[in-house]
């Protein structure tokens, strides 16, 4: 069996029997590592058992590194070895040379698994709450070698840039069109209406739909995201009379006044709440069909890509965001 810890020559003596068994040791490096044991023990019979091969096989293991060095490493006799000059240098050197051996393999493994490289993340202002953080998050906490930047976007921009490559990944609300991505449901959220709290509806624990159609409701601008507005004001379609409805002069309005004096109501998903400015609350509406928020990825997807797939179904399933 072999110990555990690194030795004084830095090689780690558990790991060449798991290399060996892993298949993840060149052809060419394994007299090396062969070699570096021998050098440690000056003893063929108890390197052969510690690396776990026979004694003949060590030795014709160590005359084929010869030849190929032209030099001889060993001074042998029937009871020891003594390292030639040559065989010292070359166990005082062969330690470093293959641990940055093994550091290029592990990160090519790394790469190979979509741990590695730097990602771009594009998302809607109202993935901006508590999605896209969430699936930031777990993306850096869980790949040391991964970087992740992300920034917020007009909603009918993310699939024209995940399909070009502007973009590595995109999270919308709604299924929104696009050629040349997939989409993955990543999160359904129930609706309500945003409201200020001294409302009377907020007294509610659910507000009825034709309940909050008697209001003025705001609805976000449908050039800027026209599935979502569809979507909500699809909501009210059989409310008679029908509602009125009324758009903010800016898509992104820091002001809310006309919420928090309580003369509009905002359709709006449940995520609301995670960012909800001071004097507003939310309350759901009863029987309305869920919000939903899709990632999206191109439709040739790396190993980056699948990750980032991986990574967002966990979290999905960590979080509940798809309820069974």
């Amino acid at each position: 069996m072999c110990g555990r810890g690194k030795d004084r020559y830095g090689i780690d003596s558990e790991r060449i029997v798991i290399n060996l068994q892993g298949g993840h040791v060149a052809p060419d490096t394994v007299s090396l590592r062969y070699f570096l044991v021998l050098a440690q023990e000056l003893n063929f019979t108890r390197a052969a058992a510690r690396i776990g091969i026979a004694q003949p096989a060590l030795s014709a293991r160590m005359r084929r590194l010869e030849a190929e060095l032209g030099t001889a490493l060993l001074v042998r006799d029937t009871r020891s070895v003594v390292l030639t000059t040559a065989g010292a240098a070359l166990a005082e050197s062969a330690p470093p040379a293959l641990a940055a051996l093994d550091r290029a393999w592990d990160t090519a493994r790394s790469a190979a698994a979509g741990e590695l490289g730097t990602l771009r993340i594009g998302y809607s202002l109202s993935a901006g709450a508590e999605t896209a953080p969430a699936l930031v998050d777990r993306l850096i906490r869980g790949n040391s070698g991964l970087g992740v930047g992300a920034v917020p976007m007009a909603t009918p921009d993310i699939s024209p840039a995940v399909a070009d490559g502007r973009i590595d990944a995109g999270i919308t609300r709604g299924e929104q069109p696009g050629r040349g991505v997939c989409r993955f449901l990543l999160r359904r959220a129930r609706v309500g209406v945003q409201l200020a709290q001294h409302h009377p509806l907020a007294e509610r624990p659910e507000i009825e739909i034709a309940d909050a159609a008697a209001y003025p409701l705001r609805l976000p601008d449908r050039a800027a995201n026209p599935v979502i507005h569809d979507q909500l004001s699809a909501l009210f379609r059989d409310i008679r009379p029908h509602p009125r409805f009324q758009t903010p002069a800016v898509s992104f309005d820091m002001s809310q006044r006309d919420l928090r004096d309580g003369v509009t109501l905002a359709p709006a998903g449940e995520a609301t709440v995670t960012a909800q400015p001071a004097g507003l609350t939310w309350r759901p509406l009863r029987g309305a069909p869920s919000l939903t928020f899709h990632l999206v990825l191109p439709r040739e997807q790396s190993p980056l890509h699948r990750r980032i797939r991986a990574v967002a179904k966990t979290l999905a399933h960590e979080l509940h965001w798809l309820p069974d």
